[in-house]
């Protein structure tokens, strides 16, 4: 090599280019059987978001949509938001969010930090809820504001297209012989994709869908959420379950208490991770002890250190949580599947 040349191998020139496809944190040992951890939170969105966002935005400037100046306007809890934010930054477009009041400090902050407006909902929607008073306000902006484009999480195939293309593929290369795949439903993007993917190419994993006690996704009754991230108030456009085997409902006092024993095994991790692994914790209890499963980390836990991982936030919405240790074998609490 010349003098003064120097090769840069592992650059990017965007910020959400940037997104490890390889990183898998082995659990074993907590959960006393071979499980292993898809870990989506190590890019600069901080989250799997950033795989919709990029391939929800390239789509658009692919068919037209999307010019110099542009205004994005799109419905987010915190973590598509972020993704979008820095996106929007680096590609010049004005950004609204519309967010709601479950949104943590850490989102708000952060998303603000890339310049975007963020509009927080606070009064829910007497049918769809929160969400569905976020949409309601995304289309009056929309109305309002001269070539602003909604990409809409819920219903864009994008959504769930990029999870088929890499998220799907990345687990298949690292763990061809997986026996289960816990998913959680959130905008069921990540869930669609990577589903239609491994049915796409005959593979055998059961797919476990997991979601959130509260959520009306799956056909239950509507009640009352504290995480951000995983669960809707109203069914999104883009699910599929006939590419789902099975769908755990998680109370989020479980999330919680499975979010918290792990901080203590040295993971800091979001609290729909810790409703992932629940679910995850419960489901496997009735399975062969060699099985093969893994599951996949939205997001790491920074952004919920004023919620999942604070005391007074915990007990003000749960009560008091039992130290009983979720990975213990006597720990596992009883959730809703079929």
């Amino acid at each position: 090599m010349p003098a003064g040349e120097t090769t840069h191998r592992n650059t990017v020139t965007s910020p959400l280019e940037f997104n490890p496809d390889d990183v898998f944190v082995d659990l074993t040992p907590s959960f006393q059987r071979p499980f292993f951890l898809k870990c989506e939170g190590f890019n600069f969105a901080g989250s799997v978001k950033a795989r919709a966002a990029l391939s929800m935005v390239d789509g658009a400037e692919e068919m037209g949509l999307l010019h110099p100046g542009s205004t994005l306007v799109e419905s987010s809890s915190g973590s598509l938001g972020v993704a979008l934010a820095a996106l929007a930054a680096e590609r010049g477009y004005t950004f609204v969010c519309v967010t709601d009041s479950r949104c943590t400090d850490r989102h708000l902050r952060t998303m603000r930090s890339y310049g975007a407006e963020v509009v927080v909902v606070t009064e829910p929607d007497p049918v769809e809820g929160l969400l569905g008073a976020r949409i309601r306000r995304v289309r009056e902006l929309c109305r309002s504001t001269p070539g602003a484009l909604w990409l809409n999480q819920y219903a864009n195939d994008d959504n769930w297209r990029a999870h088929y293309r890499s998220t799907g593929p990345a687990i298949v290369r690292a763990f061809p012989e997986v026996d289960f795949l816990f998913i959680g439903a959130g905008t069921t993007g990540t869930l669609t994709g990577c589903a239609r993917f491994f049915k796409d190419i005959g593979h055998p994993v059961r797919i476990v869908a997991v979601d959130s006690v509260g959520s009306v996704t799956f056909g239950g009754p509507a009640g009352t959420r504290h995480i951000p991230g995983l669960g809707t108030g109203r069914r999104p456009e883009i699910v599929d379950e006939s590419v789902v085997d099975e769908v755990l409902m998680v109370p989020e006092r479980e999330a919680v208490r499975m979010c918290r024993s792990l901080a203590r095994r040295g993971y800091l991790l979001g609290g729909s991770t810790g409703t992932v692994l629940a679910g995850a914790r419960q489901r496997l209890a009735e399975e062969n002890p060699g099985a093969l499963a893994l599951g996949i980390s939205p997001d790491l836990g920074e952004r919920y250190l004023d919620s999942v991982y604070d005391d007074a936030w915990v007990h003000s919405r749960f009560g008091t949580i039992t130290d009983e240790d979720p990975l213990s074998p006597a720990g596992a609490a009883e959730f809703v599947h079929g």
